[in-house]
C-alpha cells in the first residue's frame, strides 16, 4: 500500500497541520482531530514491520481520505441523499432544490447516475469536491431560488442502494465513504428493511453525528400512524446502535415529512441549513473515519493486561545466567584458591618444601559453555558445585546411542580437588554405576553436590549424588552448533571405545535456553498477538550466540583469578617470617641437642637445646593453624567477590543480547500504544 501524503506536503506552508486548502477558506481542523490524525499517521509507520499490510490498510485509507479532503474545499458540505428504490429520495431531492433537478418516474431503478445540486458558497471550490465524488458535469445543478439558508451544501441525489444493478449498489457504496453527511430516506413500507439496517445502518452507527434519518411519504399514512412509525423507526434505529440526537445531544437527526405534499420540508431545510453552517461535518464526518479505523485496531494494539518486564523477571534471568556460568562454583573455588595462596605463604619451610615436591597442581580446563551436543551424544555432568557451568566436579560424558563410559576406569568418576577453575583431579572416590542409557546427569542445578572440605588445602572429595535428567530440548540456544567445544583437560580421561567425552558445559545450554524463553515469556505476557511475537522474536535473536559470549565471560573471570590474588597481605610477610625465625630456632636445638647427644659438648647441654627445638616445632604448626583461621574471612571475601564479578559480567551479557532487545520491543509496543490511545481518542 502506498504511503498516503500528508496534507503538509501539499500546502507550501509544510507545518505538518491538517488544514483546508486555500480556495476552501484556510481554516485548521480543530486541535483534536489534528492530533488524531498525526498519531493514527505514526502509528502505522511504527507498526508496519510489525504488522501486515492487510491490518493497516483501512487505517491508511482513512489518512488518504483525510488528505483529499483538506486539500479541497472547506466552505463547502457535501451531504447525499440516498434510500431504497421508491422511497421518494429524487423527489426529496427536487423538493429541497426547488426545482425538478433529479428523475422522478415509475422506472425502477430510476436515478442511474449521480445528481448534484450545488449552493455556491462565499469561495469557489465545489467543482474540485464533485471531480472527486464522480459527478459528471452534465449532472451538476444549482437551486432554483438560489436561497442563502443552504450556501455552502452540495446535495447529491445517490443511485438506489437496493437496485438491481450491481454497478449502482457499488457506486453507492463508493460515495458513501466520501461524503461528509448523509440523509437515508425510508418510506412506511421499507423502513425495517434488513438490508438497510445490516448493511448501513449497523455498520455507520459511528457515523450518527453525521447522519439525517427521513421517514418519507408521512402523507400516505392515517391519523397517527405516523408516529407511530416514527417511534417504532426510533426503535430500530436504536438497536442498530445508532445515537439520536435529542434534547440537545450530538446523533443522527430523525424526520418525518412528505417530499410530494412539502410536509415537513422546510424542517429538513432549516436542520440542513444550521448543519452546512457550522462547516464542521467533514470534521465529524472524518473524525468518525478515525473512530472506526482504531476500533478495527484495537486487537492488535491494547494489551489484555499489564505488561513489560519486572525486577524480579529480570533478576531471575540474572540469576540463570550467573548459574550457567557456575559463578557460585568460580567463587567457592577462588575461595579454595587464596586459602592455597596463603598456606603456601604462611607455611613452615618444610611445608613449602614438600609442596614443592608434590609439583605443581594441574588446573582443568574450563570447558565452553553451552557445549553443543551432536545427533549421537548427549552431555552428562557430575553435578560440579553447583551442577552447572563447571567443568571439573567429576565430569564425564555418553554417548546417548552408543553407550559410551567415561571417567577413571570407564565406571568411576574421581575424587575431586578443585582448584579455582573446577577441574576435576586427584582420588577416585569409587562412584559408580554410570550407565549407558543415562543421560542429562546433574545438569541444570537438578543434581545436588555433596562438599566436604578435609585439610588446610582443601582437598575435598565432592561426592555426586543422584541427579535428574536434563533434556536436551531444542529452542532457540539448542538450535545452534551441534557439534559445539569438546576439550577433556583435567576430566577423567576416555576408556578405550568410548563413543565421545562430553564437556560438563553441554548441561548449561539448556540452562540458558531456559532463561532465554522464561523472559522471553514474561515479557510477551498479556501483549496483542503481534507484539508477542515481536518480543518473543527479538529474545530468540539475542540468544544465538548468548553461550559463546557467556563461555568468552567465564574465560576471562578465571584468567583474572589465575595469578592469586592481586594484592597479597601484610600479615602472610609477617608470618613468613615468623615461620623463617622459627624454623630456624627448630634447626639450632635440633643443632644443639645432636652435639650433646653425640658428645660434641657438654652432657647437660641438650638441656638447654630442648626449649629451642620444642619452641621451633610446635610454634610453627601452631602458627600455620592459627593463620588457617585468619584466613577464612578474607578467603570468604574474596571468593564472594569473585562470584559477584563473574554473576555481574554474565548478567551484562544477558542484558546486552536479550533483555535490551526486548525491552527496545517493549518500548517500541508502548510508543505505539500510546499513538493508539491518541488516535483513538481514549
Amino acid at each position: 500500500m502506498a504511503q498516503p501524503r500528508s496534507p503538509a506536503d501539499v500546502e507550501s506552508g509544510g507545518g505538518g497541520a491538517y488544514r483546508w486548502a486555500a480556495d476552501g477558506g484556510r481554516r485548521a481542523v480543530g486541535g483534536g482531530l489534528r492530533g488524531r490524525l498525526d498519531a493514527l499517521r505514526e502509528l502505522i509507520a511504527l507498526s508496519r514491520t510489525r504488522l501486515d499490510g492487510r491490518t493497516l490498510e483501512g487505517a491508511g485509507r482513512v489518512l488518504e481520505t483525510a488528505d483529499e479532503r483538506y486539500r479541497l474545499s472547506g466552505e463547502h458540505t457535501v451531504v447525499a441523499i440516498a434510500g431504497a428504490t421508491g422511497s421518494g429520495k429524487s423527489s426529496l431531492f427536487n423538493a429541497l432544490a426547488g426545482a425538478n433537478r433529479s428523475q422522478v418516474g415509475p422506472r425502477r431503478p430510476t436515478t442511474a447516475e449521480p445528481v448534484a445540486c450545488v449552493w455556491p458558497g462565499s469561495r469557489p471550490g465545489a467543482d474540485g469536491l464533485l471531480h472527486r465524488l464522480g459527478v459528471p458535469t452534465h449532472r451538476r445543478h444549482v437551486p432554483a431560488d438560489g436561497s442563502s439558508e443552504l450556501r455552502g451544501l452540495i446535495l447529491i441525489d445517490l443511485p438506489d442502494h437496493d437496485s438491481s444493478a450491481t454497478e449502482h449498489r457499488a457506486q453507492v457504496d463508493r460515495m458513501l465513504e466520501l461524503v461528509d453527511a448523509v440523509i437515508w430516506v425510508v418510506d412506511p413500507e421499507k423502513y425495517a428493511d434488513a438490508v438497510l439496517h445490516e448493511r448501513y445502518l449497523r455498520p455507520l452507527a459511528g457515523y450518527a453525528e453525521v447522519m439525517f434519518v427521513v421517514l418519507n411519504q408521512v402523507d400516505r399514512l392515517p391519523g397517527d400512524a405516523a408516529d407511530q412509525v416514527v417511534d417504532d423507526l426510533r426503535r430500530l434505529l436504536d438497536e442498530d446502535g445508532l445515537a439520536l440526537g435529542e434534547h440537545g445531544e450530538p446523533g443522527a437527526a430523525v424526520l418525518a415529512l412528505s417530499a410530494a405534499t412539502g410536509r415537513g420540508v422546510g424542517e429538513l431545510r432549516e436542520a440542513l441549513g444550521q448543519f452546512v453552517a457550522e462547516r464542521g461535518a467533514a470534521d465529524r464526518r472524518l473524525a468518525a473515519d478515525v473512530d472506526a479505523a482504531t476500533e478495527r485496531l484495537r486487537s492488535v494494539y491494547v494489551a489484555q493486561s499489564r505488561v513489560g518486564l519486572t525486577e524480579r523477571s529480570r533478576a531471575e534471568f540474572d540469576d540463570r545466567l550467573a548459574e550457567a556460568v557456575g559463578a557460585v562454583a568460580t567463587g567457592r573455588a577462588a575461595e579454595r584458591d587464596w586459602l592455597r595462596y596463603a598456606e603456601r605463604a604462611c607455611g613452615s619451610p618444610w611445608s613449602r618444601m614438600r609442596m614443592r615436591m608434590r609439583g605443581p597442581r594441574r588446573r582443568g580446563s574450563r570447558g565452553a559453555l553451552g557445549c553443543g551436543v551432536g545427533a549421537t551424544d548427549v552431555g552428562m555432568t557430575g553435578a560440579g558445585l553447583t551442577g552447572v557451568g563447571t567443568a571439573g566436579a567429576g565430569t564425564t560424558g555418553v554417548g546417548a546411542s552408543r553407550g559410551g563410559r567415561t571417567g577413571a576406569g570407564a565406571a568411576d568418576v574421581g575424587r575431586t580437588d578443585v582448584g579455582w577453575g573446577g577441574a576435576a583431579r586427584g582420588r577416585r572416590t569409587g562412584l559408580t554405576g554410570v550407565g549407558r542409557s543415562q543421560v542429562g546427569r546433574g545438569a541444570a542445578g537438578q543434581a545436588r553436590a555433596g562438599l566436604s572440605r578435609t585439610g588446610w588445602n582443601g582437598d575435598g572429595a565432592e561426592e555426586l549424588t543422584a541427579g535428574g535428567r536434563t533434556g536436551m530440548q531444542q529452542g532457540p540456544v539448542g538450535r545452534q552448533s551441534a557439534a559445539g567445544h569438546r576439550r577433556a583437560d583435567g576430566a577423567a580421561a576416555a576408556g578405550p571405545g568410548d563413543a565421545s567425552v562430553v564437556d560438563g558445559r553441554a548441561a548449561a545450554r539448556p540452562v540458558v535456553e531456559h532463561a532465554v524463553r522464561t523472559v522471553a515469556a514474561e515479557a510477551a505476557h498479556g501483549l496483542p498477538a503481534p507484539w508477542a511475537h515481536a518480543v518473543r522474536d527479538a529474545a530468540d535473536r539475542g540468544a544465538y550466540g548468548l553461550p559463546e559470549a557467556l563461555d568468552k565471560v567465564a574465560a576471562e573471570a578465571e584468567e583474572s583469578l589465575r595469578g592469586g590474588p592481586a594484592v597479597k597481605p601484610r600479615w602472610w610477610t609477617v608470618a613468613a617470617s615468623l615461620q623463617g625465625m622459627l624454623s630456624v630456632l627448630q634447626v639450632v636445638g635440633v643443632l644443639w641437642l645432636l652435639g650433646a647427644v653425640t658428645g660434641v659438648g657438654e652432657a647437660t647441654a641438650w638441656i638447654s637445646g630442648l626449649l629451642p627445638a620444642v619452641l621451633g616445632s610446635v610454634g610453627g604448626p601452631a602458627l600455620a593453624w592459627m593463620c588457617r583461621v585468619v584466613a577464612r574471612g578474607p578467603a570468604r571475601r574474596y571468593g564472594q567477590d569473585a562470584e559477584r564479578r563473574l554473576r555481574s559480567a554474565a548478567a551484562a551479557c544477558g542484558r546486552a543480547r536479550v533483555l535490551e532487545p526486548v525491552a527496545a520491543e517493549l518500548l517500541r509496543y508502548r510508543e505505539v500504544r500510546e499513538q493508539y490511545a491518541v488516535a483513538s481518542g481514549v
